[in-house]
């Protein structure tokens, strides 16, 4: 990775977001959930651009990027003075809007809902995809602070 310049801190939370999609611990992630993990980090492009990035990153056309890749990719993104601490205190307030009865979870209807708010381009068949990689456990709930959320709390 020489030569892309990130810091610790920057490099933590690409890995945190990397593994939140890599569940089966394979080391590379598809390049189906990038749109998806950019559109979460705030980050919304056309799906040209997204389909021009991966294009650039993904050169041997595999469908995967791995850590490195992803770094490359997710440095395009990055600001320095972005403080993690304020997003997640953000995300942790967005959750709290949709967790209306107070109980420290939504459910994964309301979570499809707000994929469908975030990009109304994803079909069905994607929104259950995107659904099956962050319910892991399969209990149609997700938390904010637990591990059923992993994605959302490492965002």
């Amino acid at each position: 990775m020489d030569e892309i310049q990130l810091s610790k801190d920057q490099l933590s939370h690409l890995k945190m977001a990397f593994d939140a999609f890599d569940h089966d611990k394979k080391g590379c992630i598809s390049t189906d959930m990038i749109g998806t993990i950019l559109g979460m980090l705030g980050h919304e492009i056309s799906s040209e651009e997204l389909a021009e990035i991966i294009a650039e990153i993904d050169v041997w056309g595999t469908g995967e990027l791995k850590f490195e890749e992803f770094c490359k990719l997710g440095s395009r993104f990055l600001e320095e003075e972005t403080d993690i601490e304020a997003i997640q205190q953000e995300l942790r307030e967005a959750f709290r809007l949709y967790d209306k009865e107070g109980n420290g979870y939504i459910t994964t209807d309301v979570f499809r809902d707000i994929l469908h708010e975030l990009d109304d381009a994803l079909s069905p068949e994607e929104l259950d995809m995107i659904i099956e990689e962050v319910d892991i456990d399969g209990s149609g709930t997700l938390d904010f602070d637990g591990e059923r959320s992993c994605v959302v709390h490492r965002c």
